[in-house]
């Protein structure tokens, strides 16, 4: 512990820079991570924030919602079969203000559930995203495929859907809208795969998920990123170590040939990969959070603390990794030929 701290005051320069490009790749994953999620809820905040449970779709829709149709006879049958299930619809469209705004929503209508809004007929609940856009409780609003108009009854927080937010609707309007009577899909909370039904495929709430378009492309492409900011973090950690290691044979060489054990140079090692990283994260932890509090509203961006610590926790994974891998050499120096190679 002590030779390690001698020699980052030794060598400070060195260390504050690879301590500086630690916080720099740290703070750049803790970014682009809250950028996932917050796209994530933006994205599906409607279905995410349901329990975990079982989502049944028509076999023929090949994993497409927006293809599915629920027979009226299964739907009962597993509404019936299934405690708190719920059979719901989701389609894209839009509705206009008095003043020709027009804003576009997710309308979503379901059986009575406490999971979703239920609202009467001509009225809308919307998500409190469009309170922004000037829509205040009272409004009316059209759609072209409503013959009336819509009262807007209250609003919800985070209800979100494909980017667009949510508008709750009665069964009614929405059949007489789009000219339907099946249902698309069914959500059963606490249900599991063992639970099947003839003509209907099941899905997690992860699965279903991924019939989302947008989501699964979006959020592969943001994990992909931060994965590769994690893995160029332990090649950085493995590249300035082994040089530092390659520079220091002769030292090594000696602290062996007294008596030092290879144990104890891997734990100096390991203690400076330690020192840097937790001073580098922590940094970038205060600053990413700071950042989470002031981003501005229209902002998709959700960092939370349990995101935080896991990456954190990989990130010091990585640094051991990068660290260890390089200091194999170290077990290898032979004393009387590491002190030939050169003075120290």
């Amino acid at each position: 512990m002590n030779i390690a701290w001698k020699e980052i005051k030794k060598n400070r320069t060195r260390f504050i820079i690879l301590g500086s490009i630690v916080f720099l790749v740290s703070l750049l994953t803790f970014i682009i991570s809250g950028l996932a999620n917050g796209l994530s809820q933006d994205n599906a905040a409607l279905i995410k924030d349901l329990p975990n449970g079982q989502f049944y779709l028509n076999e023929s829709a090949q994993e497409n919602y927006n293809a599915s149709r629920i027979d009226r006879t299964i739907q009962s049958q597993l509404v019936n079969k299934q405690k708190d299930a719920v059979a719901l619809s989701i389609q894209m469209g839009f509705v206009k203000e008095k003043n020709g705004g027009q804003q576009n929503v997710a309308f979503v209508t379901s059986t009575d559930s406490s999971l979703f809004k239920n609202v009467k007929s001509g009225e809308l609940v919307l998500d409190s995203s469009l309170k922004e856009k000037g829509i205040k409780i009272g409004d009316t609003l059209t759609n072209n495929l409503y013959r009336d108009t819509f009262v807007v009854k209250s609003f919800v927080d985070q209800k979100k859907f494909s980017h667009a937010p949510v508008a709750f609707i009665n069964i009614e309007d929405y059949k007489a809208m789009y000219r339907v009577e099946e249902m698309q899909f069914i959500f059963a909370p606490d249900a599991n795969s063992t639970l099947e039904q003839d003509g209907l495929q099941s899905f997690s709430k992860k699965e279903f998920l991924k019939t989302i378009p947008s989501y699964s492309a979006e959020q592969t492409s943001l994990n992909m990123i931060v994965w590769f900011l994690v893995v160029i973090s332990g090649m950085l950690f493995a590249i300035f170590f082994y040089m530092m290691n390659v520079q220091k044979m002769a030292l090594y060489g000696i602290l062996k040939a007294i008596g030092v054990k290879t144990s104890a140079l891997f734990k100096m090692m390991w203690t400076q990969m330690l020192f840097i990283t937790v001073i580098a994260l922590a940094i970038s932890v205060f600053i990413s959070q700071l950042f989470n509090k002031i981003a501005p509203d229209g902002m998709p961006f959700h960092l939370t603390a349990t995101t935080t610590i896991q990456l954190s926790f990989v990130f010091l994974i990585i640094g051991f990794i990068g660290s260890t891998l390089s200091g194999i050499q170290i077990k290898k120096v032979e004393p009387l030929h590491a002190i030939q190679q050169g003075d120290v």
